[in-house]
Formats: structure tokens, sequence, C-alpha cells
């Protein structure tokens, strides 16, 4: 077993950045010789990544201001967060002061931020869609930004208008160009950026392939790991190091015993036993794109209760796979996996099964739509969510199944190999 001084010196792998090379590969070598052999024979997929390109982010422009026309939107407002990464390759730390994109449907985009930040965003711009040709409108810290953003969409012929507020925008930055353009109306932009981002291209499916290959990968070699005895934080920690092995960001919660019956866990320390379920749930980050996947296993026998719970869940997730098919309303994936969880016992409604079977997800781990009663929203081919049906019996256990699908024209598919049993989850 691992011990918690080796998982302490697998944790400091980053603060060796600093040593001579021969120095930093040795202290590589020593970290990876501590780790169980399942997690030594993890390789790095980092190199089967390929990044969103500058053509990509320009297709996604034309098709948002595509959007904008059909939803009588004059322009689109947004700050710093996904969206911004999205569509213009650009990371921005949002504080107090305006940083800003601006998206018209006619004209070019523009972006207001502090004037000395300048050379900061323009180091970003050179490396996204606008190939640094932007213009940029910059205010000192005694100056309005939002009158530069009203100057802005007055100069593109918006002097009054539509705009649409990116769902992330804070209050007082929707609120400041509201005050400086009255005579502007702001709405909700989500089915701009929604409309663009839960449609996925066929690279960014490729990229969650990726990811959910990585996520699959990490679990197994960790479940081939684990001991009883193990904490939630060894669990975690051995999780995180196995990351590192494959080249990507991650991480993972992990319950136990009867804390599995809260669907986020608790912060109550556990131990692994034998006999006993282990909940591990989350995922990692590919260029960006994101795996959600959660494996609820026993190391040794399971009760006949568990097994006849994880065999319900089990068939109610390929209940929900079964229903995912372009032009059906996004609710009824929730009601046909809870249909089946209800009719097995399970039930009424969300007394066992407590919330929906699946959300949206792709750069950011929870997005537009999700798969909840009372969201009519038609499925289409390129979106793609999670599928996480489960049953919580307080004070016992719980178990939950998690894969991503990707709706296609045909239908739906897993992103990973599902769980086939409770006591051999990776088959």
């Amino acid at each position: 077993m691992v011990s918690r001084r080796d998982l302490l010196r697998l944790g400091a792998a980053t603060a060796g950045v600093s040593l001579l090379p021969a120095v930093a590969q040795a202290r590589a070598a020593e970290q990876a010789a501590a780790l169980p052999a399942s997690m030594q024979a993890l390789k790095s997929m980092r190199e089967q990544a390929r990044p969103i390109g500058n053509e990509e982010r320009r297709q996604r422009l034309a098709r948002a201001r595509e959007l904008m026309q059909q939803n009588h939107m004059d322009a689109i407002f947004m700050i710093g967060g996904t969206s911004l990464v999205y569509f213009a390759n650009l990371r921005w730390w949002n504080s107090e002061r305006l940083g800003a994109l601006l998206i018209p449907a006619k004209g070019e985009p523009f972006f207001v931020c502090p004037a000395f930040e300048q050379d900061r965003l323009h180091e970003q711009l050179a490396r996204g869609p606008f190939e640094g040709k932007a213009e940029v409108r910059i205010w000192e810290e005694d100056e309005d930004p939002y009158q530069r953003v009203v100057q802005g969409l007055k100069d593109r012929g918006i002097a009054a208008g539509t705009v649409g507020v990116e769902e992330r925008v804070a209050f007082v930055f929707s609120n400041g160009l509201a005050q400086a353009g009255p005579a502007l109306k702001m709405v909700s932009a989500t089915p701009v950026t929604a409309g663009c981002r839960m449609i996925k291209s066929a690279h960014e499916v490729e990229l969650m392939k990726l990811a959910n290959q990585a996520t699959w990968a990490v679990y197994r070699a960790v479940y081939q790991a684990l001991q009883p005895g193990m904490t939630q934080r060894d669990c975690s920690n051995l999780i995180s190091a196995a990351y590192e092995r494959v080249g990507f960001r991650g991480g993972a919660s992990v319950q136990v015993g009867e804390y599995t019956a809260l669907p986020h866990g608790s912060m109550t320390p556990q131990a692994i036993r034998e006999g006993t379920p282990v909940m591990i749930d989350d995922g990692c980050s590919v260029e960006g794109y994101s795996s959600d996947i959660t494996r609820t296993f026993v190391l040794g026998k399971a009760s006949d209760k568990m097994k006849r719970v994880f065999d319900i869940v089990q068939r109610a997730q390929q209940a929900a796979l079964a229903a995912a098919r372009a032009g059906v309303p996004c609710q009824a994936v929730d009601a046909a996996a809870r249909k089946l969880i209800v009719d097995a016992g399970y039930g009424p409604d969300y007394r066992y099964f407590s919330h929906r079977v699946g959300h949206g997800i792709g750069m950011d781990g929870h997005e537009w739509p999700y798969l909840v009663r009372g969201n009519a929203l038609p499925l289409a081919a390129g979106m793609t969510f999670s599928d996480e049906p489960g049953i919580y019996i307080r004070g016992e256990f719980g178990i939950r199944l998690e894969d991503d699908i990707h709706v296609t024209a045909e239908g739906a598919e897993f992103l990973s190999p599902p769980s086939p049993s409770i006591e051999q989850p990776f088959g």
C-alpha cells in the first residue's frame, strides 16, 4: 500500500520545475517507482490531443452571428469565462474592473479593457481568431468603461437595440452597461452562446472522447491499486497522481459506505473496507473539454441488496441511452430512467433517485442543455450529456453510474465503456 508520505511526495511533483534537468528526471523516476504497478503502467495520452484552432473559432463567430439574427439581437456582451475562451481563445481574470468582448451581429467585434491591461490583452489576441487585428478600446482608472462600450456599439450602428448578456456576466457589469446606454435593451445571450456551444463539432467530440478514455484508464488503474484501510484522501491522491501519468489535469471526489447515499458526498473522514461501496466521481480536462464519470463498486463481495440496486441503476442508465435520439425532448431521457427506477420499487419520483438524469457537458463540466423534467428542448446530433441515474438509500448506501453520451444522427453512444458489475467495475 502506498504510504501517506509517498503520496505527499507524489503531490509535490510540480515543485521540481526549477531543478536541473537531470535532477528533475531522477526525482520523477523516484516518484514513479513509488506508485502501484497498475499506475506505473499508465502512459501519457497528451500527444493525442489536437488543440482547437483559429479557423474553428472563426466558424463559431459566424454561427453566433446567425443565431443573433434569428433571436433578434444586435450584439452580445461577455466577460472572462468559458464563452470568452470558446469564441476568442482569451483567458481573462475577472475583477471589479470591466474587461469585455462585444460581438455585433454586423460589424467587427471589439474589446474594452483597462489601459494598464492592454499589453496583456494584445498578447493573447495575437494568438486568437482575430490575429491581433481586433479593436481594443481602453479606459483609464478615472474613466467610465461603459461609455467605451456604448460608443463602440454606436460606431457599429447600434445606438439603440438589443444586447444579449452572457449568463456568467456579473450584475455590476450588465447594470453598468444598462445605465450608460438606456436606449439599449438587455436580454439573455444564452440562445446564442449555448446555441453554439451545445452542438459539438467532430473535433470537440474527439477531445471529449479522449478525456473520457483518460478518466476511465485512471479509474481502472486506481481501482486495481486500492486496498482496505485506505482513506478517501489516499484514493483522491492516487487519482491525482494517475492523471499526472496520463498527462491531463483531473481529480475526483471519493465517498465510502453510508456516505455514498449522499449524491455529492460528505466531508466526514472515511476509510475503505471490504464489502463496502466506494463511489468515485469527476473527470479531467483535455484542451478545455471535460469528462465526467462515476463508478460505484465494492472491494470483495457485495451484498445481494447492493447487487440488485446496481442492476436497476445499470438498466436505468441503458434506458436513458436508448431514449436519447435527435428530436426527442430532453425531459424524455430523464423520464425513461426515472420510470425504470420507480417501477423497480425505488419511488415515488425523486425519493430515491433525487436528481436529474444528466447535464450537458463540454468546456464546462455542467452546461446547457439539461436532461430534466420540464425541458422540452429537442435533442440534436452533436449534443453531449452525462447519463447518471442513481439510487440513494439514506443510512445504508447509494449507487450511481455515470458515463458521458454523444447524440449522433443514428441515436446516441457512450464515450466510455459502461460499468459491467459492482464487483468488477472494469470487467
